[in-house]
């Protein structure tokens, strides 16, 4: 049954938009799917736990309202004494080669906080210091589009200022491809940001006999299956502990543990990438799933204690991925390994087996697609020493369709402690092929 908790759009969005926009030409990188006479635009999304958007903003908050000229180099992030600085959010996106989409968790940015949501705009949109002196200044602008928590009975510490996701998105990008952006009414706590892109069909072309004859025969992949418009989705997942969950729909009464919200959660974010799937989306999933998900994913073990998390990263792993993905990233589901507890029982793997009954996302988790049993991870903690401790718990995941028709060009994980800078998570990265036209041999004549 089709889960009733599915939000329609939303009747109120919290959009920023940039007060002066400059138009330019951008060329699009061409990505090649999996076939020579297969050619679409492809676009890179970015995706970061900031641990708190505060050390990325500008000291001084008196010119957000200026885009275009320089601010002072005094509020450039330098971790440390004799570490490079990073100097802040657009010199990210300037080093990066100014990304179609960046994707931010963990805002730290109560809801009506109008002031602070304007002074992020301004330092996506104000060139620095470094990047007025060495050329004129890029006239490249971005959007932004934020979700915020909005739930009085479990969002009350720090004032408010818990978890929230930051949409970010070329503006040339976003006139031309993005036919909306929403959250969801499921989510009070800030952490579900989805990206539409428009569903640009292109006209079927009427084919000769002989031309249909070689256009059911060739080895390439569904034409429908890469003309499918993307839903990308950015995520900062519930993070299970066993503090009381208090029901916003019930008075705040307790009814469980954020373990077990973690778990509905799981649910309800499937439940809402198979209704995009259902509408003829592909998906695209990025962002904090606060998860590792198998032995591969943690150093210099997994976590294992107490025994919830044992049983959150089951249910993760079953709800979004099949059988061929879980072995691929030797994925934890539910029975117990030397790292995960207590051996093998049979009562567990019977639960398992019963598990994987539920509905099923079946996605493809990219990194370990292109990368196999590569260890490397997106969370470093600052408490110790860097590579000391650390987990794979930021990651990309999208629609077994979208990875069957080639349109998963790259991914990487920025890991370094130059690009972690203040945070203790590490950017990571995904190129991937737009739906649009194809240009086969057999439908040129």
């Amino acid at each position: 049954m089709m889960n009733r908790d599915i939000s329609p759009p939303p009747a109120k969005r919290r959009r920023v938009a940039p007060a002066a926009i400059s138009a330019f030409t951008d060329s699009e990188s061409k990505g090649k799917i999996t076939k020579e006479d297969m050619r679409l635009p492809s676009i890179r999304l970015f995706s970061w736990n900031i641990n708190g958007i505060g050390p990325l903003l500008p000291s001084q908050t008196t010119r957000i309202t200026s885009f275009f000229k320089p601010l002072n180099g005094d509020w450039d992030n330098s971790p440390a004494a004799g570490q490079p600085k990073l100097n802040g959010l657009r010199a990210f996106l300037s080093r990066h080669n100014w990304p179609e989409v960046l994707f931010l968790q963990e805002l730290k940015i109560a809801e009506g906080d109008s002031k602070t949501l304007a002074a992020l705009l301004s330092a996506l949109n104000t060139p620095s210091s470094a990047e007025g002196d060495k050329a004129p200044a890029d006239t490249r602008t971005y959007t932004l589009d934020a979700a915020l928590p909005r739930d009085r009975f479990n969002v009350r510490g720090f004032q408010g200022k818990l978890y929230g996701v930051g949409t970010i998105l070329r503006t040339d990008f976003a006139r031309e491809h993005v036919a909306r952006v929403r959250d969801v009414d499921w989510d009070r706590e800030g952490r579900v940001s989805i990206v539409e892109l428009k569903n640009k069909k292109k006209k079927k072309r009427r084919l000769t006999q002989s031309q249909q004859h070689e256009h059911d025969n060739d080895d390439t992949t569904d034409a429908e299956d890469y003309r499918r418009p993307l839903a990308l989705i950015n995520v900062y997942a519930v993070n299970g502990t066993s503090a009381p969950y208090r029901s916003p729909r019930d008075g705040g009464r307790a009814v469980g543990t954020r373990h077990d919200h973690k778990r509905a959660f799981h649910s309800r974010l499937r439940d809402e990438c198979l209704a995009l799937e259902a509408r003829g989306f592909h998906v695209v999933v990025a962002g904090d799933v606060n998860v590792a998900r198998g032995r591969l994913d943690g150093y210099p073990n997994l976590r294992s204690f107490p025994r919830e998390h044992c049983a959150n990263r089951a249910d993760f792993n079953v709800k979004f991925f099949g059988p061929e993905d879980n072995a691929r990233a030797q994925a934890y589901c539910g029975v117990h390994d030397k790292e995960g507890g207590d051996g093998e029982k049979e009562e567990e793997k019977e639960e398992q087996k019963e598990k994987e009954k539920e509905r099923c996302l079946d996605a493809v988790d990219v990194f370990r697609a292109m990368h196999g049993a590569e260890r490397r991870y997106t969370y470093y903690p600052r408490s110790g020493e860097w590579g000391s401790s650390c987990d794979r718990v930021d990651m990309v995941f999208v629609s077994k369709g979208l990875w069957g028709a080639g349109q998963v060009l790259g991914t990487g994980i920025l890991d370094t402690p130059q690009e972690r800078g203040l945070s203790d998570h590490v950017p990571l990265w995904v190129e991937i092929a737009m739906a649009g036209s194809v240009n086969r041999a057999s439908e040129a004549s």
